[in-house]
């Protein structure tokens, strides 16, 4: 099932200066590892957004997810990263498909070369990129991600996989999109005037996110997912308001004692329950 979080282009609004807001992306892309986050999507909010917006966060995120050994070959020299050194480290787990009998020898690649044999050349983290067979029913590209099996390096011995994840992906999208997709899941807004979350709701919760998988929205500093959306918080929120539909909008957080909850830390409370 997959697991998907919604981020508003406006989240770095408040941050003080690029370092900061470079930081505060990385504990977004921590809270998405810790909780196995499948895909991290960027909606705009063009009214809250600051001077550090859509692209800067994207770059920022997507180098985050991205394995160090692959991280020069994919973004290079950008000034969007001149403050990537403050990145934490993500040290994400592989996640591999059906069959999987050894996930530490599972890696990400990036495909560099399609050749005319049915077989790709692959960086993945090997001295050289490797050459591979392309499986049967796969559809590869130049500049694709892939998951890479290596079961022995000397001599190598190496498959491309068909059904495992190849890390966080990160996608520029509008929120409406995002929650139409098929795999979307059960769809949640999280918000500090949604329903407060108690303990007989979280059993059905939970069963549902594990059975449909799930997308959770978050909203900005200073921008809840109501003003983003043009509503009036202090109404009751109900599932289609504004034509964008959830199917419930939480409080996660309904005791809290800070005036204002950060996006990733509002990250890190939701999810926390939702993987239980």
């Amino acid at each position: 099932m997959t697991r998907t979080v919604l981020i508003p282009t406006s989240l770095t609004r408040e941050s003080e200066n690029m370092r900061m807001a470079t930081l505060k992306i990385g504990y977004i892309a921590r809270a998405a590892a810790i909780f196995n986050i499948d895909r991290i999507c960027i909606f705009p909010d063009p009214l809250g957004e600051g001077d550090l917006g859509v692209e800067f966060i994207s770059t920022v995120l997507g180098y985050a997810a991205t394995p160090p050994y692959l991280r020069k070959e994919i973004w290079g020299q950008r000034p969007e990263l001149a403050y990537a050194g403050v990145l934490p480290p993500l040290g994400i787990l592989p996640r591999a498909g059906s069959g999987s009998e050894d996930l530490e020898s599972l890696r990400q690649g990036i495909v560099t070369q399609v050749g005319p044999d049915n077989r790709v050349w692959v960086i993945c983290g090997m001295q050289n990129p490797i050459s591979l067979p392309i499986p049967t029913g796969m559809d590869v590209d130049e500049g694709q991600r892939v998951s890479v099996r290596i079961s022995s390096e000397k001599p190598l011995r190496a498959r491309l996989l068909l059904d495992s994840s190849p890390g966080i992906l990160v996608e520029n999208t509008d929120l409406e999109s995002a929650l139409q997709r098929d795999d979307a899941g059960i769809k949640i807004a999280a918000s500090r005037y949604g329903n407060p979350l108690e303990h007989k709701d979280l059993d059905e919760l939970i069963s549902r996110v594990d059975r449909e998988g799930m997308t959770v929205a978050f909203g900005a500093p200073g921008r809840g997912l109501p003003t983003i959306l043009g509503l009036d918080p202090e109404e009751t929120l109900d599932p289609g308001m504004s034509g964008i539909k959830f199917d419930c909008w939480l409080n996660t957080i309904p005791k809290q004692g800070s005036k204002i909850v950060r996006t990733e830390e509002a990250m890190i409370a939701t999810l926390a329950l939702l993987s239980l």
